[in-house]
């Protein structure tokens, strides 16, 4: 239970309060560059990947995509990462000749970087991943925290990527603010008890989102103050 003097920290110290970023479908519109990395994995061993393929399975892990295509089994351990990584290399290729960046994500980032949010990434992602979208954005500077692949043992919806992301921002979790595009890590960000913001992004649309506390069609719609606003209506 938050104690009458955490209700009024809350409500006078902004710094207090951090927003947690998903990296794919919320800093970056990445669905394209994705499935385009896919395929061009897939085509390598002689498989077709349609987008209807690929929709079905946007958003598991890698493990369970490879095996989706392929069948369990078919490759070891050390094959599945060997995959991995060539076709997170190719995604790195594709963003990087044209970047997609989501709507209004600088001007958020600034505006809660004035406001004294404390802000961290949290993706499953690997961080070569996570560090080319920051570069991109100009970002790197205004995180606090980066919570990668590399950090976790546990995929969404198990709420770890946020309670790290949470410990490394030095603040209680119920301090925290998730914006996701995903059902998965909406339900993340609640068993860590946070509030969770559902962003409607290629291939996820409202229904899908229908577990956050707050649905959006775009970052533009966010503000410092809206933000605040909902992190005290969770704990109060």
């Amino acid at each position: 239970m938050t104690t009458p003097q955490e209700k009024t920290l809350l409500q006078t110290a902004a710094e207090t309060f951090g927003v947690i970023f998903d990296m794919d479908g919320v800093l970056v519109d990445s669905y394209h560059a994705h499935f385009q990395s896919w395929r061009e994995l897939a085509a390598e061993l002689g498989v077709q990947v349609t987008e209807a393929d690929f929709a079905r399975h946007f958003g598991r892990t890698s493990r369970e995509i490879v095996e989706a295509y392929w069948g369990p089994g078919r490759f070891t351990d050390a094959e599945i990462a060997e995959l991995d990584r060539r076709k997170e290399s190719y995604y790195r290729r594709i963003i990087s000749q044209n970047f997609p960046e989501m709507p209004g994500v600088r001007s958020l980032l600034s505006q809660l970087k004035v406001a004294g949010f404390r802000l961290a990434v949290g993706s499953s992602g690997p961080p070569e991943n996570v560090k080319l979208v920051l570069e991109k954005l100009e970002a790197l500077p205004i995180f606090d925290a980066m919570v990668t692949g590399v950090d976790v043992t546990r995929g969404k919806p198990d709420p770890q990527v946020f309670l790290l992301a949470a410990q490394r921002l030095q603040l209680p979790p119920r301090h925290c603010v998730v914006i996701e595009d995903a059902p998965v890590g909406i339900r993340a960000a609640h068993a860590a008890g946070m509030a969770a913001v559902g962003l409607v992004s290629t291939g996820r649309d409202r229904q899908t989102l229908a577990e956050a506390d707050l649905i959006i069609n775009s970052l533009e719609e966010l503000s410092p103050n809206r933000l605040r606003d909902l992190i005290r209506s969770k704990v109060e």
